[in-house]
C-alpha cells in the first residue's frame, strides 16, 4: 500500500491549482458535508475557483451550514480541473459513479481520509485513522500551513467533527479533539447555535422513524445484538429524506445490554445498507463488514447486501452473533 504524501506536498497541489472539485461519499454525513464545504470555503478564499460537488447533494439536516447553497450534483457536462479532492471517501467508489466518470480525467487525485479501510487511491493520499474525523484532518492541514480559516470554515468543520465523534463522546475522540473545539470557541465560533441546528431542530417525520425502530427492534444473543430494518414502504410513508436517519443508530447504542447494533435500510437497486456499531473494542465490525464487502472503522462500519432486507439482515446477523459470542 502507497505511503502517505506530506502536508505539504497536497498544499503544494492546491496552490499550484486554480480550478478544483472537491468530493466525498454518496449518501453524505456531518463529516462529508462539513469537510467538503470547509476545505472549499478556504480555497475559494485563497483565490481558487472551487467545485463543491456530492453525489446526492446536501441532505435537508445539514443544509444550515454556510455554503450549502454553492454545492452541486453531477450533471452529463464534463468538468475540467485541475485537481480533484476526495474527502472522507473509504473507496474511490463511494464518490459516486457519476462524480467518479466526471473526475477521472483529472490529472492529480488528492484522497484525504480517516478510514482505515483506504486502499489510498489517489495519487496524493492522507489517511489519518486516529483523527476521529475527516474535519479533524482538514483543520489540521489549514492551521498548519496558513490556509484561511473563517468563521464559515469553523462552523462546517466543528460540525464535521461533532457529528463525527457523537458530540466528542466515541472513543476515536482525542486530547486533539478538543482543542480544536476550544480553538474554535476562543476564535469566537457559536458552537451552542450550531448544535441547536445539528441536534435540537429534528423534522416529525425522523420522530416517525424513532417510533418504528423502537417498536420493532430485534434482539439476539441474549440481547447483546440490537437490530432493525428500515423498509421502503415506511420511507414512502413520511416521505424521508436520508438525513433523517443520521444519528438514530445511537438510540440503539444506549441500551445497557447490548455490545453490537445493526441498522438494515432498504436502498435502491433491491440493495441493503447496512450500518452497524460496536461498543467493545474486542469486537471489530469492520471484519464482519468486510466479508459482505464493506468497511470502516472497528467501532462503526457499513456495508451494501443484495435483498430482501429480510435475508440480508438474517444473514449479517448470523456473521455477528459468531463474533458476538467469541468475545464471551
Amino acid at each position: 500500500m502507497p505511503e502517505n504524501s506530506s502536508t505539504a506536498e497536497i498544499v503544494a497541489a492546491m496552490r499550484s491549482a486554480q480550478r478544483i472539485a472537491v468530493v466525498a461519499h454518496v449518501r453524505p454525513d456531518g463529516d462529508a458535508v462539513g469537510s467538503v464545504l470547509g476545505l472549499a470555503l478556504s480555497l475559494r478564499a485563497l483565490g481558487k475557483d472551487v467545485i463543491a460537488l456530492l453525489e446526492d447533494g446536501v441532505p435537508s439536516n445539514l443544509a444550515f451550514l454556510p455554503g450549502t447553497d454553492t454545492v452541486i450534483q453531477p450533471g452529463s457536462e464534463p468538468l475540467q480541473v485541475d485537481l480533484a479532492i476526495a474527502l472522507d471517501t473509504a473507496t474511490h467508489e463511494r464518490i459516486g459513479a457519476k462524480c467518479k466518470a466526471l473526475l477521472d480525467p483529472a490529472p492529480l487525485l488528492v484522497n484525504i481520509d480517516h478510514h482505515p479501510t483506504n486502499p489510498r487511491y489517489g495519487t496524493l493520499n492522507l489517511i489519518d485513522s486516529d483523527s476521529p474525523a475527516t474535519g479533524q484532518i482538514i483543520y489540521n492541514l489549514l492551521t498548519e500551513h496558513g490556509l484561511p480559516v473563517d468563521d464559515a470554515v469553523r462552523q462546517n468543520l466543528f460540525i464535521a467533527i461533532s457529528t463525527d465523534t457523537g458530540s466528542f463522546q466515541y472513543p476515536a475522540t482525542n486530547a486533539r479533539t478538543h482543542r480544536i473545539a476550544a480553538e474554535m470557541i476562543e476564535a469566537g465560533l457559536d458552537t451552542a447555535r450550531l448544535a441547536q441546528f445539528a441536534y435540537h431542530s429534528y423534522p416529525l417525520r425522523r420522530l416517525a422513524l424513532m417510533r418504528d425502530m423502537l417498536n420493532h427492534m430485534e434482539f439476539r444473543a441474549d440481547g447483546r445484538i440490537v437490530s432493525w430494518q428500515l423498509k421502503q414502504k415506511l420511507m414512502d410513508e413520511i416521505s424521508m429524506d436520508p438525513g433523517d436517519t443520521e444519528g438514530l443508530i445511537d438510540t440503539l447504542r444506549m441500551i445497557d445490554s447490548v455490545v453490537s447494533c445493526v441498522i438494515f435500510e432498504d436502498v435502491e437497486g433491491g440493495k441493503v445498507r447496512v450500518s452497524a456499531r460496536s461498543k467493545d473494542n474486542r469486537l471489530d465490525v469492520s471484519v464482519i463488514c468486510s466479508k459482505f464487502g464493506g468497511g470502516g472503522h472497528r467501532l462503526a462500519s457499513g456495508a451494501r447486501l443484495k435483498g430482501p432486507i429480510e435475508e440480508a439482515a438474517e444473514k449479517f446477523l448470523q456473521a455477528l452473533e459468531d463474533e458476538v459470542r467469541r468475545i464471551d
